[in-house]
């Protein structure tokens, strides 16, 4: 089952278990999605729907962007707001395959930089081009990034 179509089945079940904060959760990862679609230059499958790689960048962005706006609520003392953005967040991370450790990261980055054969810094777009595509979903670009860049400043 692709993850556009899990997405909507979670909606349903939401709307039963009368789930408000995933239930809004999941509509606003619809709504990305649909936009996704309709976007200039969007690479549907044979089915109309959105590649589930896709899917999952909407889906850590939108985790992210709840995760700053709970900390800048946080900071000016919206407890409410920032529980709610945090409660979004969580509803949405269960669709997100399991984040890697640090350790993972650069073990899976140096494999990377011996299948690309880099030789040193001058080599950062070519690895962090093949990085960011295997690890798409599974960590985030900046842990990618300074993982490529302190491995290939050891080199």
């Amino acid at each position: 089952m692709s993850l556009e179509k899990q997405i909507q089945g979670d909606i349903k079940a939401a709307m039963l278990a009368k789930e408000k904060i995933k239930l809004e959760a999941l509509r606003e990862i619809k709504s990305q999605i649909l936009l996704g679609k309709t976007a200039e230059g969007a690479k549907l499958t044979e089915n109309g729907e959105l590649a589930d790689a896709d899917i999952l960048k909407i889906i850590q962005k939108l985790v992210k962007q709840h995760g700053e706006s709970a900390a800048l609520y946080k900071q000016n003392g919206r407890e409410d707001l920032a529980a709610e953005e945090e409660g979004q967040a969580k509803a949405m991370e269960y669709l997100l395959p399991k984040q890697m450790n640090a350790e993972e990261i650069v073990a899976e980055v140096k494999k990377i930089i011996e299948a690309v054969g880099a030789t040193g810094p001058k080599d950062m777009g070519k690895v962090m081009g093949a990085a960011s595509k295997q690890l798409a979903g599974k960590a985030e670009g900046r842990a990618i990034a300074d993982a490529v860049k302190s491995a290939l400043a050891a080199l």
